[in-house]
């Protein structure tokens, strides 16, 4: 058989378990399996790849075992808190990559001489921009993720004006480049240091509310920096895949932004999203009344059917699997046990049901916002586990609030709400929760973890 008849063929059985393995993911009862498929599939483009190059495989070698225990240990060791500025890493390394692999591509075959075709010039500089973009505004969304920067947006007066003449001068620089690619060393380097300016001033306006939408643009900016390095060295495989994470990633970033009724340019331009504690929009009056264990375990206990609703501040105290433990014991006491999720609760897309996977809840338990407030007046308690804006009635009745018109889930329709938080903060949006007040909401204040581990005890006890 012809050895590029066979390589080609090796990429379209790659290229397909791609495709299944991604369409695997979109349920979470498949999700591990189209998970090791893609998997398998991306080892067997990088085999068929490096047999057909004729390379040195001793760094090659030396490269993927030093990289297969770099990621064992990371998806080992690091916390599932730590999990978004994890995706938001990986997010930046491969950006990085697509740069490096076209810097070098080009320093090897074009720089020196004219010999380039306008379209590798393109894809030359389309790689190495959005490589660079990508890989500085995921380290700082990074940054913003772990804390180690604040979360608040950075803005200040003539900021738009100054992203302007950053993309005119890519655009100017780029220009050069590709109508005389020969010469255009130093205009690669300018071009990557206008790149990593662009994704600083791209990221860091944007606040700690909006970070799941950022995570998935990021995620399809390394994937269109794939694709075109893949078009730079003329790699099929490469190609499909860097298109496919960047159609996905970009799906993937609508869908958040439905999710919170706010357009693309809303969430990268308007800087809402800090982190503070001043409020907008009309302070709730009242006050929020408390309750003990022995209370909440009461409610629970006479319960025909509970929704749990996770947010971040269930991450932050892992207590996924105390949840999962309390939610099996009222099962046992006859409940509807259901767990709510709301799509941009946590910091990254998809962040609720990856904890809750890791404590083996059921898959069908798992209910999507949209299935369940249609149902929610018939539920008797919902449980808000450091949820936040995600369950803020203001979104559906204060115009003045800036989350306004974002879809919610609806617990305030429950007959009972009980709220675990440590304190009466507000989240991410920075404004004050209405449902703290209503007249069917009862505050469990204390660490999610401690607090669920006690209702475990008060049920033992029983």
């Amino acid at each position: 058989m012809d050895l590029n008849l066979l390589i080609n063929f090796s990429y379209i059985i790659s290229a397909g378990m791609f495709v299944f393995g991604l369409k695997m993911l979109s349920s979470p009862a498949t999700a591990k399996k189209g998970n090791t498929i893609s998997a398998i599939g991306m080892l067997l483009a990088v085999v068929v790849a490096l047999l057909s190059q004729g390379l040195d495989y001793k760094w090659i070698g030396v490269g993927m075992v030093s990289g297969t225990v770099i990621g064992v240990l990371a998806a080992r060791m690091v916390a599932m808190t730590a999990m978004p500025e994890m995706v938001a890493i990986f997010n930046g390394f491969g950006g990085a990559a697509s740069l490096l692999l076209a810097w070098f591509e080009y320093s090897g075959k074009y720089e020196g001489n004219d010999l380039a075709p306008l379209f590798t010039a393109i894809v030359l500089v389309l790689s190495i921009f959005i490589g660079g973009m990508t890989f500085s505004g995921s380290m700082i969304a990074y940054g913003k993720l772990s804390e180690k920067i604040s979360g608040k947006p950075y803005l200040f007066s003539g900021q738009h004006i100054v992203n302007i003449i950053i993309v005119v001068a890519a655009l100017a620089v780029s220009f050069l480049f590709v109508t005389n690619p020969g010469a255009g060393s130093q205009y690669m380097y300018m071009l990557i240091a206008v790149a990593l300016v662009f994704g600083v001033m791209s990221v860091i306006p944007i606040g700690g509310a909006d970070m799941p939408v950022v995570i998935a643009l990021l995620n399809s900016y390394s994937g269109l920096a794939a694709c075109a390095a893949g078009f730079v060295i003329q790699n099929n495989i490469l190609i499909v895949a860097g298109a496919l994470v960047g159609a996905s990633g970009i799906i993937l970033t609508n869908i958040m932004c439905k999710a919170m009724n706010r357009s693309l340019s809303n969430v990268l331009f308007s800087g809402f999203g800090a982190v503070t504690t001043a409020g907008a929009g009309k302070q709730q009056q009242g006050e929020a009344k408390p309750a003990t264990a022995e209370d909440v375990f009461y409610i629970l206990e006479a319960a025909d059917s509970v929704a749990f609703v996770p947010g971040y501040g269930l991450a932050v105290a892992q207590a996924q699997h105390q949840v999962r433990e309390l939610g099996e014991i009222l099962e046992e006491n006859g409940t509807d046990v259901q767990y709510a999720i709301h799509p941009v609760a946590g910091r990254m897309p998809g962040h609720m049901n990856v904890l809750l996977a890791e404590a083996n809840v059921p898959y069908d338990q798992l209910i999507e916002m949209d299935d369940i407030n249609p149902n929610m007046e018939t539920i008797d308690v919902a449980v808000v586990i450091g949820a936040n804006d995600v369950v803020n009635p203001a979104a559906l009745d204060d115009e003045t609030s800036p989350i306004y018109g974002m879809p919610i889930i609806e617990v305030h329709r429950a007959k009972t709400v009980i709220v675990l938080k440590r304190s009466m903060n507000p989240g991410f949006a920075g404004i004050e929760n209405a449902l703290f007040f209503h007249d069917n909401t009862r505050m469990f204040f204390g660490d999610a973890k401690a607090s669920i581990t006690g209702l475990i005890a008060e049920f033992k006890e029983s």
